[in-house]
């Protein structure tokens, strides 16, 4: 075979093995072969018989060569109903991943609950199984158990599934704890303009890593007689690069303090894990962290990440656009106040039940119920903070809803360098945005939405964004390529069906 048919046969392997959610090393098993067998044959790299690929179909229940399989994932929406009903809102991808990075710190095994099985979280448990660590999803598949080898085989990297993840800077903090050499490739993700890695590498200069970037890779260098003498002063309070900054000093022998911190969700739920490893951490939910480091970690864990406040927010977001009556269930509201408060603001009608504790037994959650509303434009301008503030990931979620209201709306997304422009896309639906730099964009509302067909975004939420703008716009809309999509949500289409939405899946034949 050539080359292009073993990468194109590679990838349809990945695809049915991720949709029966399997690992490579649970696939290698079913084979009678290896992990790295598997993602020799995934990557395109590994010579294939038609015997072999029949088998690969019969353990994976899935017909590998056939018609249109290898064609990329699209929607079709027939919109204009209603939505109706009740929906729970499910863990929290960020965190999710930060904890399958933070799994690297315990010898002992890891067990997480009501993981989201999404793409993100799949593209690091490829990374973590090439390197030695036994992933099992149990309870049905619900939940995940990671178990670590003695000594990682880091050499064998599953580069690939490594580069579509921005995510995977994050292994830059646990890593450093298990070996003094080491590399990782280039991050991915989601095309969000240039975002520079500087301040993970100057918060992790503190405890001994160096690293330097050549070839497509990082190459970190660890001196472990480097030790943090004075607060460590995060140059940007970003999420990760606060996680990143954690992991290091969980295994830090010593007390380690961490300013101008993220206190955001993902960040809260990594620093409540580490206390179930037995590391203390002073000042959860502010901006400076204290963390009692331990130099080895040997014990199981088990832990329960709380639910997503942005997919919340998607949810709200479509039942605003849709003009529904819609009761969404196990909302952390504590992470979405600002945003709710805003939206009263605007005329909201939505009721909010007594708060109670999610699994993880701190963060607080509560159900909503929104009804249709008549919204008017806020006086000022809607533009993220770091929380306590409207949400980052929010943001966009807000140019549908702003759509959706009577009068004016500046939204102004100064973090990242061109996720406004995709906002854009919605005048296809019949939404009036104007871009008025690459930041910032005037929303002109009420909407009359229209069906189109259309490319998803290369971004998570303004992709989403659109998908909602579709369930509101009368006849038939295509949104076409929905990787992104299942980048960072579980089943969407199938979950907003639950609730009175009409979306297929199909591919091109």
């Amino acid at each position: 075979m050539t080359d292009d048919y073993l990468m194109r046969i590679g990838k349809l392997i990945r695809d049915a093995r991720q949709h029966r959610s399997l690992t490579q090393a649970q696939l290698g098993e079913a084979l009678g072969t290896s992990q790295s067998a598997v993602n020799r044959i995934e990557q395109g790299k590994q010579n294939i018989s038609l015997e072999m690929i029949a088998r690969i179909g019969e353990a994976l229940d899935s017909e590998i060569v056939s018609l249109g399989y290898a064609g990329p994932m699209h929607l079709r929406v027939v919109g204009g109903t209603r939505l109706a009903g009740t929906i729970d809102v499910r863990t929290s991808k960020n965190a999710c991943v930060a904890l399958l990075c933070a799994s690297l710190l315990t010898t002992g095994r890891t067990t997480l609950r009501q993981v989201a099985r999404i793409e993100e979280v799949y593209r690091i448990l490829d990374v973590l199984t090439s390197i030695g660590v036994k992933v099992r999803w149990i309870n049905e598949g619900r939940d995940l158990e990671l178990t670590p080898p003695a000594e990682l085989d880091l050499g064998a990297m599953n580069v690939e599934a490594a580069r579509r993840t921005r995510s995977v800077l994050m292994f830059l903090g646990p890593l450093m704890h298990r070996a003094e050499r080491f590399e990782i490739p280039y991050a991915g993700g989601c095309d969000l303009g240039t975002r520079t890695v500087q301040p993970h590498l100057t918060a992790l200069r503190r405890f001994g890593l160096e690293v330097a970037t050549t070839g497509g890779s990082y190459h970190a260098t660890v001196d472990p007689g480097v030790s943090p003498t004075r607060p460590i002063v995060l140059t940007e309070r970003g999420d990760t690069v606060t996680e990143n900054a954690l992991l290091a000093a969980a295994r830090h022998d010593g007390v380690s303090v961490i300013r101008n911190a993220s206190s955001n969700y993902m960040v809260q739920d990594l620093c409540f894990f580490l206390e179930q490893l037995g590391v203390r951490v002073e000042g959860i939910g502010t901006t400076t962290l204290t963390v009692h480091g331990l130099p080895d970690i040997t014990c199981d864990v088990d832990y329960a990440p709380a639910e997503d406040p942005v997919e919340a927010m998607s949810l709200l977001a479509a039942a605003v656009v849709t003009s529904s009556e819609l009761t969404i269930r196990r909302v952390p509201v504590e992470f979405l106040e600002i945003e709710l408060a805003v939206l009263e603001e605007m005329g909201l009608d939505h009721d909010r039940s007594p708060e109670y504790p999610a699994d993880n037994g701190r963060t607080r959650l509560a159900d909503l119920t929104v009804r249709p509303s008549k919204l008017t434009a806020p006086i000022d301008k809607i533009h993220p903070m770091p929380f306590p503030g409207i949400n980052i990931d929010n943001i966009p979620f807000f140019a549908a809803i702003a759509a959706a209201a009577h009068g004016t709306t500046l939204i102004h997304d100064w973090v990242y360098d061109n996720r406004a422009i995709y906002l854009t896309e919605l005048t296809r639906l019949g939404a009036d945005v104007k871009l008025l730099d690459p930041h910032r964009v005037l929303v002109q509302g009420p909407t009359r939405w229209r069906a189109a067909e259309m490319v998803c975004p290369p971004a998570l939420r303004p992709a989403v964004v659109i998908l909602l703008a579709m369930l509101a716009a009368e006849g038939t809309s295509v949104l076409r390529n929905v990787y992104v999509i299942n980048r960072g949500y579980e089943d969407l289409a199938e979950r907003l069906n639950s609730i009175g939405a009409r979306i297929e899946t199909f591919r091109d034949i």
